[in-house]
């Protein structure tokens, strides 16, 4: 099966060095590797709708009553054993001054665990694509020893990337106060609203909840693979339209010099092949935000790139409602870790009300992790030129360092 012509590139993709395979300097990146960040995708290996499977089956596809009442599929409970394990690996990285932003897999040790991380992590990656932790001590440990344990325990799944301008390789989803209507400004993660189903620009989300909202803030997750199935079934024409490079992305000013301030895509993508096995199955992977597509007026209003056609604003609704169809929802409670990848589900979360100013109650927290997994160590195969770096993927701009605050700034 070889690649389709899908139409000229306004950016030569093939020919953009990715940022992270610079020399790195380890006084700014102290484990030694760059964020790779965003990048158009590799236009001569997008594949044309016609070469899409009209079904797809196997383990990346579920339906949400698979899990819904068998929750000892999909949620593990840390034994008093595994969190004294992370405890000590935590003060192990203390004692010795570890940056935060230099925590590795090597430098957090977990003998027992670690193994228990290797299957999971494969599930992953190829399985059903999410899993929730429970009991993680948040409230005995601080946002200290917290994020150190949090980091340790994403090192064994994926390589930290920075999630915004601004280098921070620890996220904070809280309400700051930002005005969501900006969406061309504002990221979502910063404000209340709700987040319609999307993927994060990284292999593997996690989120570790330090602080409930009083209302709201739910999860749900969906199979993206059960999802095709569905579009395929009723409404080939949007399936088709998801697959073109059609769709213009919103950077929000989080560019480096001499970039754009969007990213034309796809919405669904092959897998490129694999040269070790050229047989191997190519799967279907999404990459999708319907905030980024929708907060790009300032360009188009200008002529600069096309509108939303109707087509395009029918698909969107129609792909957020097969997601909501499927969904599996799930509440986070203090002390719960949720990865989900982000190669087969998207995700959402409900709009949410934080408890009143003088209740004496924190405002809804959660501390978040952007993981890559390369393609060379069991991530999917991905048309983009970053695909075999170690921190593909994520947001860089310019030589921004890493930074892991412990709360929201």
């Amino acid at each position: 099966m070889a690649p389709g012509a899908v139409g000229p590139a306004r950016i030569s993709s093939a020919s953009i060095p990715s940022k992270a395979s610079q020399p790195i300097d380890e006084s700014v990146f102290p484990d030694g590797i760059r964020t790779s960040g965003q990048h158009p995708p590799l236009y001569n290996q997008i594949y044309p709708y016609s070469s899409f499977p009209k079904h797809i089956s196997g383990p990346t596809k579920w339906e949400p009553q698979d899990y819904a009442s068998n929750p000892e599929r999909w949620v593990h409970p840390f034994s008093m054993p595994e969190i004294e394990e992370l405890s000590q690996a935590a003060d192990k990285v203390i004692s010795d001054n570890v940056p935060l932003t230099g925590i590795t897999k090597d430098l957090f040790d977990l003998p027992t665990l670690g193994p228990q991380l290797v299957t999971m992590r494969k599930e992953l990656l190829d399985g059903k694509g999410f899993i929730l932790y429970k009991n993680f001590p948040v409230r005995e440990w601080g946002n200290h020893k917290s994020a150190i344990a949090y980091l340790g325990l994403g090192a064994h799944i994926g390589y930290p990337v920075s999630q915004n301008g601004r280098g921070h390789i620890l996220g904070h989803v809280k309400d700051l106060g930002e005005d969501s209507a900006q969406i061309d400004k504002v990221r979502i993660y910063r404000t209340n609203a709700r987040q319609f189903f999307h993927a994060d620009d990284c292999d593997v989300v996690g989120l570790l909840c330090v602080a409930r909202a009083e209302e709201g803030g739910e999860s749900d997750v969906a199979s993206i693979q059960n999802v095709w199935n569905i579009l395929q079934a009723e409404r080939p024409d949007v399936a088709e339209l998801l697959t073109r490079p059609v769709w213009y992305m919103d950077r929000k000013g989080e560019t480096s010099v001499g970039e754009e301030e969007y990213i034309r895509a796809a919405v669904f993508y092959l897998e490129t092949p694999d040269p070790a096995y050229p047989g191997r199955e190519q799967r279907v992977y999404c990459k999708w935000d319907p905030y980024y597509a929708r907060s790009l007026s300032r360009f188009s209003d200008k002529g600069v790139i096309p509108p939303l056609s109707p087509e395009q604003e029918d698909a969107m609704m129609t792909l957020e409602e097969v997601c909501s169809r499927v969904k599996l929802h799930m509440i986070l409670e203090v002390g719960d870790i949720q990865f989900v990848s982000n190669s087969h589900t998207l995700h959402a979360r409900t709009a949410y009300r934080d408890y009143a100013p003088g209740s004496g109650m924190p405002r809804r927290h959660l501390m978040r992790l952007w993981l890559s997994t390369p393609q060379t160590e069991g991530g999917w195969r991905l048309p983009f030129c970053d695909a075999d770096e170690k921190k593909r993927g994520g947001i860089q701009v310019n030589d921004t360092p890493p930074v892991a605050r412990l709360d929201a700034d």
